[in-house]
């Protein structure tokens, strides 16, 4: 979906989200880990236009960031190994289950 990413001015967890067409969707950052199995960074989000009743469907990305951590919009990455997808989704599902990690 990505082809540029824009960080929010006002809010440093908002990225902007543009697709192929130019349509552009708002998203928070759930969270971002470091694998040091596959040597990458990653970055888990969610439309910013969801309701607290809505299911929520989280996208995942792997990106690199330069030297001041800043991320550019060719830094993000689709997932497309099945092991690497498995593993970000077993780190989600540990996010998830767990209420000091998640804030529930």
């Amino acid at each position: 979906m990505s082809e540029k990413i824009n960080a929010n001015q006002d809010n440093d967890r908002q990225i902007t989200l543009v697709d192929e067409q130019g349509n552009e969707e708002l998203f928070e950052i759930l969270f971002t880990f470091t694998s040091e199995d596959y040597g990458k960074s990653y970055v888990l989000l969610y439309p910013a236009a969801v309701s607290d009743d809505d299911d929520v469907e989280v996208q995942a990305f792997s990106y690199d960031a330069d030297a001041d951590g800043d991320v550019t919009s060719s830094d993000l990455h689709e997932i497309t190994d099945d092991d690497e997808w498995n593993m970000v989704q077993g780190v989600l599902n540990t996010f998830l289950s767990d209420d000091r990690l998640s804030g529930e």
